[in-house]
């Protein structure tokens, strides 16, 4: 992506699912991880659904083509009145990493949690990801908190 090149995040559109679905299997690939075919129908079902409390999706597009992607939800929280967001994913293209499209797409999930009312947003990365959390310890707070999950 060239500096005079525009950057638009907005959410994302049936007919992105091409691109979306390239982008996602990368970020997928960059954890060592992938889905089958059910779950990608699945999500990108859900990421266009009208229930706001189900998965959210913005997208960065820049030059006619998707170089980035989040994927948000909303959901109650025990401590707090006002429902959270959860950042579940955030993929930028190798080739636009450092060029802004990772902020722009947080920033995205700001507004999105802003006009919603949710306040707070969470996410989490492996503690090895140095280049994501370049850009997280700018536009976030590093909390103490470490993750488990069942076995």
């Amino acid at each position: 992506m060239s500096q005079h090149t525009a950057l638009t995040v907005r959410p994302l559109r049936a007919a992105d699912e091409p691109a979306w679905r390239k982008l996602w299997t990368a970020y997928l690939a960059f954890y060592e991880s992938s889905v089958d075919e059910p779950v990608y129908a699945s999500t990108f079902a859900r990421l266009l659904g009208d229930d706001p409390r189900d998965y959210n999706a913005l997208v960065a597009e820049s030059g006619g083509q998707l170089v980035g992607l989040t994927h948000y939800l909303f959901h109650r929280h025990a401590w707090k009145i006002e429902e959270v967001c959860y950042l579940q994913d955030l993929y930028a293209t190798p080739e636009t990493r450092g060029t802004g499209v990772g902020r722009a797409l947080i920033e995205g999930v700001y507004a999105a949690a802003d006009a919603y009312g949710a306040p707070s947003v969470y996410w989490n990365t492996q503690h090895f990801n140095a280049t994501a959390r370049r850009l997280y310890d700018r536009i976030g707070t590093l909390t103490p908190f470490v993750k488990y999950q069942r076995v």
